[in-house]
This record gives structure tokens, C-alpha cells and sequence, in this order.
């Protein structure tokens, strides 16, 4: 039978496939797949960048001699799961080719739930010393090797389903959970911060959204292998456009593509961490309003960037992607000169720079996903584009609460527009140069 024949899937996948048959999976049904599972990835990682914020400088590092200086440690852990991201990416691959996409899934799925989880229980540096900061590195890297694993070429299956003229609208689906993963994490962390005292906050209080991750990860992981189980994920494999790839072919074929592929939405990953986690780091050190009602318009300015992700796949239905992308580079640099001064505005200013900020994300970040991943050939595009999120991620977004704390802490806020500007160039910069590229390449275009 045909289905016996499927690359990247177990004997038990393929008779899921062909026991479901005539059960068909809609692009809706996919479509809520890919943003249920995008959702429980970024809970999982919010919920450690609030954490990042509010708990760990007090908790994990007490011997900080200052709060900025803690929160600078919490930061540079919160970069470890970027490091290990693309290690998770290499040896899942290995996984899926090996296992199964199933198996693949719910083993990734199972350690980045269970890392979180475990988070939960991890005393303060008072009562194990220096085994707290350790424990929490490791859960930290468990995190980001997970995420590595938790490609599940559910983005790639909903473009390859996609009608001509509406690619746009399909590419910013996927890019949904962010906000949604956001909100939810704001929302549990203001709950708990209005609701309990400092110290039982400190105490038992902030564990619980860690908690809510691993029930999270469970519904994404069924909805997810429900459609990894379906007909059309099969044909997919079997023509090859989401079967894994040895990941070093796919750096030969297409290394320069990658690496293209990262600096393209440098812009939108460079601001995704400056509207989220640093802003919140800069009203807890530095005054302007209290941390509940921040948290709190932060889900209001996630809404707002929910609108403006769907508006993005409008727009670049009617003004192609890669305008799209260059249009929101062109607005982040723009909003870089005012972004300190609004931050340094008090409560008016700070919730304006919320708004605004979703708002401009939302149109950059819609259409961040896989901008360049035309350029993969069929065989490669799976495998190239989860090494282009891996390496894009870490490039322009691992490191920025970090950077921009150290640097708005001891030089300036003014810096935070120098160092979004900077992103705006980049993106700029490899948009044209893939253009220059694909004008340059054969009709046929590449294998």
C-alpha cells in the first residue's frame, strides 16, 4: 500500500493514516493545530520571561548586589534555551527520520512541558545555594532543546495547501499563538501579582502558570498528532515536502539561504522581546506604574497585536511578503526614535509604547514566518526551515532583553532605538539582497 511507503513516520502512523482515510483534515482544522501548538510553545517560554522579571532576581540570585544586576543574571539564563535550540533541532531531525514525526512530537513536547513544569518546584537559592541557578539552567536548556524538537511542519502543510492569492493570510496564521501565548501568561502572572501579597507571591504564588504549562502541552500534543495521523500529512511526506532532512546536506544546498532566512525578520524578533519582557524589566526597576497593571495592558497591547498579525496577511495578499516585510522594517526604525522617550514617560507613555509597539509587531512579525522559504527546494524545506527559525530566533531575539537592559541600565534608554534601528537595517539589507538573488537565479529556479 502507499502509505506504507511514507518517509519520517512509524507502522503506527501509517495505519493511523489509512484507518482515517476518509476522515479528511481541513485547512481550518490544520490551521487551529498550528495555532493551539504555537500557543503552548510561547506560554511555556513568557511564563519563564515574566519569571525572568519578577521572581528569579529575588529568588535565584539574591547575592546579586543590586536588582538590575539580578535581573541581568535572569536574562542571561533566558538566552540558554536560544543556544540550545538548534542542538534540539539536530538531534530531533535525527528522531523523526528515525522514529517517526509522532514519536518526535511527543517526546519534544513531553520535555519542554515537563522543563517548565519543573520550574514550579525549584527552591530559592537560601535554601540549596548554588543547585538553584544550576537547576534552573538545566530546566532552561531543557526548554530550548525541546522547542528544537517541536517543529512539526504543520505551518509548512498549511502553505502547501494555500491558494496562490492567499498565501499571506496562511503564512501569518501560524504566527497567532505568540500573542495568544502571551496574553495567557500576562494574564496568570497580573492575576497573582494583584491578587496575593509580595511574599506569598515570592513564596507559592508564581509557580502556578508554570504549572498550567504542562496541561497546556498535552492538549497541543493531541491536537498536533491528530494531524500528523491525517491523510494529507502523508501524501506531504510522500512527495517529500515535510520529510527531515540530514542536517548538514541541508547546509550545503542551502546554507547561504539560511542564513539569509535569519537576518529577514530580524526586525520583528529584534522588537518581539522589547515589547514583551524588557519593557515590563524597565517599569519594575525604574518606576512608572506598578507590575499588575503592566502585566494587564500587556494582554490589552497583545490583542492589539493579534488584530494587527491578521491585518499582515491582508495586506501582503494585496502587497506581496517580502513589500510587507520591508513596510514593517520601515515602521520599526521609525518607531525607534520614540520608543525611549515614550518608555520614559511615565504610566501614559508606557502604555502607549505598549499599544503602538503590538501594533507594529503585529504587521512585521505576521509575515516573519518562513519569508524566505521559497527559496528551499521541496526535499530541503522542512529541515531548512526550522534551522532558519532556529538561527533567526537566537540572532534577534535570544539575547535582546539582555542587551537591552545592560545597556539602557548603564548608558541610556535612548540606546533601545539604536539597538531596534539596527535590526530595521538588517532586515532591509537581506530583503534586498534575496531579491538581488532571486533575480539573478534561472527561470527554473533551484533544485
Amino acid at each position: 500500500m502507499a502509505h506504507a511507503l511514507s518517509p519520517s513516520s512509524t507502522t503506527m502512523e501509517q495505519d493511523a493514516r489509512h484507518i482515517h482515510e476518509d476522515k479528511p483534515v481541513s485547512p481550518g482544522n490544520v490551521a487551529i493545530g498550528v495555532v493551539i501548538g504555537r500557543t503552548s510553545e510561547f506560554f511555556d517560554f513568557f511564563v519563564y520571561g515574566i519569571a525572568s522579571v519578577l521572581v528569579f532576581p529575588r529568588l535565584i540570585f539574591p547575592f546579586a548586589p543590586d536588582p538590575v544586576t539580578g535581573t541581568l543574571y535572569a536574562f542571561a539564563f533566558f538566552s540558554l534555551a536560544f543556544l540550545a535550540r538548534p542542538v534540539g533541532s539536530v538531534a530531533f531531525m535525527w528522531v523523526d527520520r528515525t522514529y517517526g514525526r509522532g514519536t518526535k512530537l511527543t517526546l519534544a513536547l513531553l520535555i519542554l512541558g515537563g522543563s517548565t513544569a519543573s520550574m514550579a518546584f525549584l527552591p530559592g537559592y537560601e535554601t540549596i545555594g548554588v543547585w538553584a541557578p544550576i537547576l534552573l539552567a538545566v530546566f532552561r536548556l531543557g526548554q530550548g532543546f525541546a522547542l528544537g524538537g517541536a517543529w512539526d511542519g504543520l505551518a509548512s502543510l498549511l502553505a502547501i495547501n494555500a491558494p496562490p492569492n492567499r498565501r499571506g493570510f496562511y503564512a501569518m496564521v501560524p504566527q497567532l499563538g505568540a500573542p495568544v501565548g502571551f496574553a495567557l501568561a500576562s494574564a496568570l502572572f497580573g492575576y497573582f501579582v494583584v491578587s496575593l501579597s509580595t511574599a506569598d507571591f515570592l513564596d507559592y504564588g508564581w509557580r502556578y502558570p508554570f504549572f498550567c504549562a504542562f496541561a497546556i502541552n498535552v492538549v497541543a500534543l493531541f491536537a498536533r498528532l491528530r494531524i500528523v495521523a491525517s491523510p494529507e500529512f502523508g501524501k506531504a511526506l510522500e512527495s517529500h515536502e515535510l520529510e527531515a532532512q540530514p542536517v548538514l546536506r541541508v547546509l550545503q544546498v542551502h546554507g547561504l539561504d539560511i542564513v539569509l532566512g535569519a537576518f529577514v525578520p530580524l526586525a520583528s524578533f529584534a522588537m518581539f522581546h522589547l515589547v514583551t519582557i524588557f519593557p515590563l524589566s524597565w517599569v519594575t526597576l525604574f518606576g512608572g506604574q506598578t507590575a499588575g497593571h503592566f502585566l494587564f495592558m500587556q494582554v490589552v497591547g497583545a490583542a492589539v497585536g493579534f488584530a494587527a498579525i491578521v491585518v499582515s496577511g491582508l495586506m501582503a495578499d494585496r502587497l506581496g511578503r517580502r513589500r510587507q516585510l520591508l513596510i514593517g522594517a520601515i515602521i520599526i526604525a521609525l518607531f525607534s526614535f520614540t520608543a525611549p522617550f515614550l518608555l520614559n514617560a511615565g504610566r501614559t507613555g508606557q502604555d502607549a509604547f505598549i499599544i503602538l509597539g503590538f501594533a507594529i509587531l503585529g504587521l512585521s512579525f505576521g509575515q516573519a514566518s518562513g519569508a524566505v522559504s521559497s527559496r528551499f527546494g521541496p526535499t530541503y524545506r522542512y529541515t531548512g526551515s526550522a534551522l532558519t527559525s532556529d538561527l533567526a530566533w537566537l540572532v534577534g531575539a535570544g539575547f535582546a532583553p539582555l542587551v537591552a537592559l545592560g545597556l539602557a541600565s548603564s548608558v541610556g534608554i535612548i540606546l533601545i532605538g539604536g539597538y531596534l534601528i539596527s535590526g530595521a537595517i538588517c532586515t532591509i539589507l537581506a530583503l534586498m539582497l534575496t531579491r538581488a538573488l532571486d533575480n539573478s537565479m534561472e527561470p527554473t529556479g533551484r533544485p
